[in-house]
């Protein structure tokens, strides 16, 4: 049925479903809550914001672009354990869980064609990437508990932290001891499928100096076999300030993660069991164990009244051992430092601000890869060195030309290098020595108008320029070299609006991209990394939309829509197929209701309203779902509380993720299996 017809019937249903908080409505108003949990980005303040997070969406909706702003408080009445549900109801935002804490990650369609992990989007902690220095990298090592905001920018709009990626970029906050919120928290929670966590935090503030320190406890068995967690986190920032904004701050994470993969099924293996655990990875004994530490140290100083520098210079450490179809071991380091001065001030009379700044990475990566023999290693069949490195410079400014509109323009001029070392390995490895090394080069130009009335409300427009040289991964070493891929670029066109009208709230953003040379894969086996190619033309297109509506006070609904339409442009081999992965229609609601007794019940909906194309040859798809969720909480008072969080109510069996095929055959194992019902709890003690 198509996307039209079926979403009246799913809002009525939602209605349906919260009726008792409707009856309800007409019980005394609640006091104004102290934290508002929407997502969207308004022009003027919320008083109702904690400052620190009420700042973050007023420097963010500087920009004339898509962007989000996520605090700690949307989600610490829920059983958030990764980005996934951190970043749930940002508007164009896919994340959605592949087996543990492996989120596929995707803004504007950046990185759909990767088998595995995240590429095109830069995930940081305190501007500190996630991403190794060639772009690849995972979002598993932070912990949402350990954050206190988190700042999404779509595609164009990441300008500010000098990348020029397709996605964008998102960065989390770590909390320090004067925004934290609190000065001790003790929180305990768990539930379905053994899973149980632990997590600690004290805040403090000593005159100049303050202190946030924090540790996470995790593990769970998994709803599939081969799916078992161990998790901890750690993380320390220490702050000394030197007056109004002027301080360094030393910040430190750490985390040590075991994880079993349980593998991606068959069509005819989903449809039998979707909980079982692929043959491959029982046999292989899969898995994916990684620890690593980040540490920066940063500054924010004001310069004078009209100028403050923000920089850092920080190291990332990082081992792995990754049974999958060979034993990865790998060990990576990476360096670097940012910059950016930001100016507010006048010109010719007119209001006007900028900023400019420089990013500097380097990587190393020693890898070995062994033959499995059920999870240990056997001989050793790769040895390799990779080494990347990149520098980026970049600068925005923004022109009133009258008391109401800006004129924007920026870009970002850039360089990286891949260099690449392999050993010959005799007899079951490699037979041959390889050095290759490959260098890009670009410029990525950005131009925009933003339009703010007084009141707050936007509307903003921009043309922005992208560009993603592949990663080592993507380059695929021979023994000719490296495989003929060429860097991704792209340029993007959008226009939005956002703001709050009475009881509205709203984030609407239009984009059209205009892809050459996309960097897509496929998997060539089940257990086998998948092979890099550049499509031709591609076009990515889409509407990201959000709404708030507080019906009355303390009944609120939520809802996100993502339409998102990405195809191949007249290509030769795939015409105008669309490309798999994401759903062409993602909508997401809650309708919350919280009595003044201090007790809120929120039922909500996760609908991915169309089926999601499997291969380039538009042959074989996954069936679109709804699923169901509700969650409701008790402030005992003002320092303990209780939540329930029950998830996929009606149990339904779906299809959350797929693999990027060629063409999808019946031995294709490209179905990730979405969790089944489960119920979570926890409770919540600050002091």
């Amino acid at each position: 049925m198509p996307f039209i017809t079926r979403a009246p019937g799913c809002a009525l249903l939602l209605g349906a479903c919260a009726w008792p908080a409707l009856a309800l409505a007409e019980a005394p108003p609640p006091p104004p809550s102290t934290t508002v949990d929407s997502v969207i980005v308004t022009g003027a303040r919320n008083p109702e914001d904690p400052p620190v997070v009420r700042d973050a969406r007023k420097r963010l909706s500087e920009t004339p672009g898509g962007v989000s702003v996520i605090s700690q408080e949307s989600y610490a009445d829920r059983f958030a354990l990764a980005l996934d549900d951190v970043l749930r109801d940002a508007p164009g935002v896919y994340a959605q869980k592949k087996w543990g804490g492996d989120i596929r990650i995707s803004i504007r369609g950046s990185g759909i064609g990767n088998a595995n992990h995240n590429r095109g989007l830069l995930i940081a902690q305190d501007g500190v990437p996630l991403n190794e220095a060639d772009g690849y990298g995972d979002s598993q090592i932070a912990d949402p508990l350990i954050t206190r905001f988190t700042e999404v920018y779509r595609g164009g709009n990441a300008l500010r932290f000098g990348g020029a990626l397709l996605g964008g970029a998102v960065n989390m906050a770590t909390p320090t001891g004067r925004n934290a919120g609190f000065d001790n928290r003790l929180r305990i929670d768990g539930g379905s499928f053994g899973m149980h966590r632990e997590h600690v935090a004290a805040a403090r503030a000593f005159g100049d100096w303050d202190l946030f320190v924090a540790a996470t406890n995790q593990r769970g068995q998994g709803w599939r076999p081969q799916s078992q967690q161990n998790i901890q986190f750690g993380s320390l920032n220490v702050g000394r300030s030197f007056g109004e904004d002027r301080e360094v701050r030393l910040i430190v994470n750490g985390s040590n993660i075991d994880q079993e993969i349980p593998g991606a099924l068959t069509r005819a293996q989903f449809d039998a069991d979707p909980r079982q655990a692929a043959v491959g990875a029982y046999a292989n004994d899969q898995g994916r164990n990684s620890r690593g530490v980040r540490t920066s140290l940063r500054t924010t100083w004001r310069l004078n009244d009209q100028a403050v520098f923000e920089g850092a210079v920080y190291g990332v450490w990082k081992d792995l051992d990754h049974p999958i179809f060979q034993v990865l071991d790998q060990e990576s380091r990476n360096f670097g430092a940012f910059g950016r001065l930001d100016w507010d001030g006048d010109l010719g009379g007119r209001r006007a601000d900028a900023y400019l700044g420089a990013w500097l990475r380097r990587g190393d990566l020693d890898s070995n890869f062994y033959v499995n023999l059920r999870g240990a290693r056997g001989a050793q069949t790769s040895k390799t060195r990779q080494n990347a490195q990149a520098v980026d410079l970049f600068a925005e400014g923004r022109l009133f030309v009258t008391d109401r509109l800006a004129l924007v323009a920026g870009g970002t001029l850039g360089t990286a290098k891949r260099d690449y070392q392999q050993s010959a390995l005799p007899g079951v490895g490699t037979t041959f020595d390889l050095t290759a090394s490959k260098t890009y080069d670009w410029i990525a130009p950005r131009i925009g108008v933003l339009w703010e009335e007084a009141d707050g409300v936007q509307a903003f427009a921009n043309l922005t320029r992208s560009v993603e040289p592949p990663n080592h991964g993507s380059l695929s070493p021979t023994g000719a070299g490296f495989a003929p891929v060429r860097a991704q670029s792209a340029w993007t066109a959008e226009i939005g609006t956002r703001g709050r009208r009475g009881p509205l709230t709203w984030d609407v953003t239009l984009y059209r991209a205009w892809l050459e040379r996309e960097l897509l894969q496929f998997t060539v086996g089940p257990n086998i990394p998948a092979s890099t190619f550049n499509a031709g033309d591609t076009i990515h297109q889409g509407v990201e939309a959000a709404l708030d509506w507080e019906i009355r006070r303390g009944l609120r609904l939520r809802q996100t829509w993502t339409w998102s339409d990405f195809r191949f442009r007249n290509d030769a081999q795939y015409g105008d197929n669309r490309l798999p992965i994401v759903p062409q229609h993602l909508y997401r609601a809650e309708l919350r209701y919280r009595h003044p007794a201090g007790w809120f019940v929120a039922p909500s909906l996760e609908w991915s309203a169309s089926d999601i194309w499997v291969d380039y040859r538009n042959t074989a798809k996954a069936p679109s779902y709804a699923v169901w969720n509700l969650s409701a909480g008790y402030a005992v008072n003002d320092r303990v509380s209780l939540f329930l969080d029950a998830r996929n109510l009606a149990d339904k069996a779906y299809i959350s993720n797929v693999q990027a095929q060629i063409a999808a055959t019946a031995a294709s194992a490209a179905y990730w299996p979405g969790d089944g019902r489960a119920i979570f709890g926890g409770l919540t003690w600050t002091f």
